[in-house]
């Protein structure tokens, strides 16, 4: 979200308002702030993702905190909706297809991927103009490359858990972590492939740090993690077959 919100800043240009404020994690001390009209989407977008995550906790898991978290975020979700219906309907739907994708235990990849892509798409297209269908797009590609990216790291757990991940039968292939970097790389390829067509100035270092550089982030971690359980043996062993 604060990625779109950067985007969009940077897209539209809008006019800003800049003031201090007491917040509540930083009740004592005034810190600055910059306001928008893109910003107030993006944090209405926030709220409905965070609303639909914690109630999609709680069908799944049968979660209390998701439960509580999500009757903190009830009044300010309705508000979301009053203003947004078509696309509060249009997560709540996608969500419902994704949780019916998982829960057949049968979903293929793609399948649960392009759930994902289509409710990323929606939150991404910001209004309807000449930028509504790249900013979908680029939504659709990016909703791509997360929700492979958290399978890929969510999958240990839910093997351990016994609960449906798309990768469980890719993880047997010979390929598969070569099949996953590539996956991946593709899926922003086409991400990045939009964003560099749109006529951004404004913060384009940022943006194309957290393209190119900070969706890795959780990827890199997992293969730190993964090189340091290999066994010493393994490892001679590679080292001397080299």
């Amino acid at each position: 979200i604060t990625f779109l919100y950067l985007l969009l800043s940077s897209l539209y240009e809008p006019e800003e308002q800049q003031g201090k404020e007491r917040c509540l994690p930083h009740p004592v001390h005034l810190h600055p702030y910059v306001y928008s009209v893109p910003a107030d989407y993006c944090c209405d977008m926030n709220i409905a993702l965070a609303y639909h995550k914690c109630m999609d906790d709680w069908q799944d898991d049968k979660s209390p905190v998701g439960r509580a978290e999500a009757a903190l975020l009830q009044k300010g979700y309705d508000q979301v909706a009053a203003r947004y219906p078509e696309k509060c309907r249009a997560i709540e739907s996608c969500l419902k297809e994704l949780r019916q994708l998982e829960k057949s235990g049968t979903a293929t990849l793609d399948a649960a991927a392009n759930a994902s892509a289509k409710m990323l798409g929606i939150v991404c297209r910001y209004q309807e103009d000449m930028w509504a269908d790249e900013l979908e797009q680029l939504g659709q590609a990016l909703g791509r490359f997360i929700y492979l990216m958290d399978a890929y790291d969510d999958l240990p757990a839910d093997k351990r858990k016994k609960r449906f991940n798309p990768l469980n039968s890719y993880e047997a292939r010979e390929d598969y972590e070569a099949f996953i970097k590539e996956s991946l790389t593709m899926l922003i390829g086409e991400c990045t492939e939009i964003f560099e067509a749109l006529p951004l100035v404004q913060d384009m270092d940022i943006l194309r740090n957290i393209l190119y550089a900070g969706c890795w982030t959780r990827y890199e971690q997992l293969q730190q993690k993964k090189s340091k359980n290999v066994p010493a043996s393994s490892t001679n062993r590679k080292e001397d077959g080299a």
